[in-house]
């Protein structure tokens, strides 16, 4: 029997850095031929869009199209639903594909959306249909050590007390809270991300309170900037599939689960230009006024011949130029914002005051 082909589920809540971490991994592949698997929440391929510019791979959007025998394409998108919910109709088609393919792959990486359950999703792997051709190798949880300290969905008491002082619209315990212990109940690595933006004694207190959701022993690798070796991320042979009984879950006792109905997204796409620094500064505005908790994008600006990366968690905003826009790519400007009952016309009508049309 051929071997099976290892998959590494990477998961982690809104904005962790799980797209940096895949992006560095295919960067420095060390020869390996990694397939990726996107999972987005949302209309539009931010999160794959970012992946193909590392400039290391080719992407496509799945489609249930036999692909052509010469495609080299190893980044599948999906965005029609959490993959946790669709497992069976998103997942199992693109596995399929993937395991027709396997000759031309050493390994698949799983990026799930900010929103997504991992365990539903490992369980898949246990189908007839899967289970012959591929293993769950690790489930990677990436966590934000400096929203974590700011008291952002941990189960702390403390610092769930000090969220409640600071947001008047908190007013019990978030469906959040219980994700982010789901998705560090299933891991076999977490990996402590953004820890450069918290100081020694503040990384060492989120690490303590990680260690008491762990239900065993799971190593706790840091990263500043997603930038872990691949020897620390792929190989861990840990057969997740077969011992899930180890990982707890909220949704253990449930046929089915539901996720928060009023999160939700929107999207805008411009033909705009932004000044940086303005655009910055309203989506800081638009963060006060909503409920927002990720938004990220591309940007178009004034008489700069690269695309702007805008990322935003809370009301922490990264921003970089990750590549020239191409010959016949239309210079549009298209953002996701992720929360909480938003409101997609307010949204639009302040951005679109501090723009100007794409001439």
């Amino acid at each position: 029997m051929a071997t099976k082909i290892p998959v590494t589920v990477i998961t982690g809540f809104l904005g962790s850095g799980k797209t940096s971490i895949i992006r560095h991994l295919l960067q420095n592949n060390q020869g390996r031929r990694i397939a990726v698997v996107v999972n987005e929440f949302g209309e539009l391929g931010i999160d794959g869009e970012l992946l193909k510019s590392c400039q290391v791979c080719e992407t496509d959007e799945f489609t249930m199209e036999q692909p052509d025998s010469n495609s080299v394409a190893n980044i599948f998108e999906l965005t029609n639903g959490c993959l946790c919910c669709t497992v069976q109709e998103e997942f199992l088609p693109t596995m399929q594909q993937l395991l027709k393919r396997r000759d031309s792959i050493d390994c698949i990486v799983i990026e799930t959306s900010g929103l997504a359950l991992p365990k539903p999703l490992v369980k898949a792997f246990r189908w007839p249909e899967i289970r012959s051709g591929a293993t769950v190798d690790a489930v990677i949880t990436v966590v934000d050590c400096a929203a974590v300290a700011d008291g952002t969905f941990a189960s702390d008491p403390q610092a769930v007390a000090q969220q409640r002082l600071a947001d008047d619209s908190i007013e019990h315990e978030t469906p959040l809270q219980e994700l982010f212990e789901d998705q560090l109940a299933c891991a076999d690595l977490v990996v402590l991300n953004k820890t450069d933006l918290v100081d020694d004694q503040t990384k060492a207190q989120v690490e303590d309170l990680i260690k008491q959701e762990l239900p065993r022993v799971v190593k706790i690798v840091e990263s500043a900037n997603g930038q872990i070796a691949p020897s620390i991320l792929l190989g861990l042979e840990a057969a997740v599939e077969d011992n899930l009984d180890s990982r707890p879950s909220h949704h253990d006792t449930e046929e089915e689960h539901d996720h928060d109905d009023d999160i939700n997204s929107t999207h805008l796409i411009l033909d705009r230009v932004f000044d940086p620094q303005k655009l910055l500064h309203q989506l800081e505005e638009l963060v006060k006024q909503q409920e927002i908790y990720r938004i990220k994008g591309f940007v178009a600006v004034p008489n700069k011949a690269m695309r702007l990366v805008i990322q935003g968690v809370g009301n922490r905003f990264d921003q970089y130029y990750d590549r020239p826009w191409q010959p016949q790519e239309a210079r549009q400007t298209r953002l996701v914002f992720i929360g909480r009952d938003l409101q997609p016309s307010t949204i639009e009508s302040q951005l679109v005051t501090l723009s100007t049309p794409n001439s």
